[in-house]
């Protein structure tokens, strides 16, 4: 019997069929290693993508009994997909990645603090929006009473998560937007959908109000669906695949009426673009098939709305699960080059993770800070005025690096710079 029918067949092994399959798809050739993130920080080979695939393949395969040794070494993964494009291959790594995830944390659950808390605010918190939006008013309520900053002086808050958490914004602006229709004032050029998500609403509020707004200004008929959930990114990447998929079929039917669905977060779309292979099914493929990030619809529909002039330099840089993960990298660029007066240019390492990669700046701070700075000095070489970028974990990633690095550069969404003067 070879590796691949004993590992296949065997009940304890953390990788079955195709994801095995992937795993011996990779030659070691090591044309991932400048490309990983994490890789570049710590010079380890098992830091790398290629000697991750090699711990999970050897664990599967009995040459590696410890499971934590592998799960160490997985858990400082960003999952950025970087090496996806620079794999010769064509090696799924996030596929082996969360699937490994998973399987060890069905096995045994990860131990430590910081993971149990991440995981119950994720499972309880995260993906009930009425939750989401009450801890948010209580955090707003504690920055107003002081309290973070106490909490900070008696070093009761982690310095890591209090350089990178943006302030709670007021009330008015974290109402959420109005669910059901809402129509242009001309004629009609298509119905579509609007995914919200968790952390835009009570964070970046604004971002929510500006895509909709951008879709009604150029002329779609957009519903946002009062039944819709959080996209499972985050579980997913916590190892919880089943809690994921919970949500994702709450999607799947909150989206039914449309053939569209625009998101404005960059994981979140990558997230339900993969629903075909979280729910197994043909309802989970139809899904994912009609999600479209909002930069890529646009570019594709044409802008029938001119932007507001903007004189300013802008950097634009890629999310990595925009750009690696749905490979949209050209989009954004050719909008935001129709806005008047702009002057977009350019900085040396674009598709760099920037080490957000949802709260995995709050779990693995150490690396994510190092791997933020990298992205800082780049953004800074290139003196822009603005930066856009189309994900909130790297805008707050980005914008704090920015700060830290002595920076004035704002952090915006391209949205926010393709509004005409009177949107509606």
């Amino acid at each position: 019997m070879n590796d691949a029918q004993r590992t296949t067949e065997s009940p304890s092994s953390p990788l079955h069929g195709h994801t095995y399959e992937q795993t011996l798809g990779c030659v070691h050739c090591g044309l991932c290693l400048p490309a990983c993130p994490t890789y570049r920080s710590t010079g380890v080979e098992a830091d790398s993508p290629r000697g991750r695939i090699y711990l999970v393949r050897a664990l599967a395969e009995g040459r590696i009994e410890d499971p934590e040794v592998v799960r160490h070494h997985l858990d400082r993964c960003l999952d950025c997909r970087a090496c996806e494009t620079a794999c010769p291959s064509g090696v799924e790594y996030g596929a082996i990645l969360e699937t490994s995830r998973a399987a060890l944390e069905s096995r045994k659950p990860a131990s430590g603090l910081r993971p149990r808390i991440a995981k119950w605010m994720l499972r309880h918190v995260v993906v009930h929006q009425g939750r989401l939006r009450a801890m948010f008013a209580v955090l707003r309520l504690a920055e107003v009473l002081g309290l973070r900053r106490l909490a900070r002086m008696l070093r009761l808050l982690p310095a890591s998560v209090d350089a990178i958490a943006p302030h709670v914004p007021p009330a008015a602006e974290r109402r959420p937007l109005p669910t059901g229709w809402h129509r242009p004032r001309g004629p009609s050029r298509g119905k579509i959908g609007l995914f919200t998500g968790c952390v835009m609403e009570p964070i970046f509020g604004r971002i929510n109000r500006a895509t909709l707004q951008l879709l009604l200004a150029n002329g779609f008929e957009v519903l946002v669906p009062q039944a819709q959930r959080c996209c499972g990114a985050l579980l997913v990447h916590a190892g919880l695949p089943k809690d994921a998929a919970k949500v994702a079929r709450a999607n799947t039917t909150a989206f039914a009426e449309v053939d569209v669905v625009i998101n404005n977060s960059a994981g979140c779309g990558c997230a339900m673009r993969e629903y075909g292979e979280l729910l197994g099914d043909e309802t989970g493929r139809a899904f994912a098939g009609k999600c479209r990030d909002i930069c890529e619809f646009l570019a594709e529909q044409g802008l029938s709305a001119t932007p507001k002039p903007c004189t300013d330099r802008v950097a634009y840089d890629d999310p990595c699960h925009l750009c690696h993960g749905q490979k949209v990298r050209t989009e954004p660029r050719k909008l935001l080059q129709q806005v008047p007066g702009i002057q977009m240019i350019e900085h040396a390492r674009p598709e760099d993770c920037c080490g957000s990669a949802g709260i995995y700046n709050m779990l693995q701070p150490e690396l994510a800070s190092d791997v933020g700075q990298r992205k800082a000095k780049a953004l800074c070489d290139a003196k822009p005025d603005l930066v856009a970028t189309g994900n909130p974990g790297c805008m707050m990633q980005i914008a704090a690096h920015l700060k830290a690095a002595g920076s004035s550069a704002r952090v915006v969404h391209p949205v926010e710079l393709l509004l005409p003067d009177a949107p509606r």
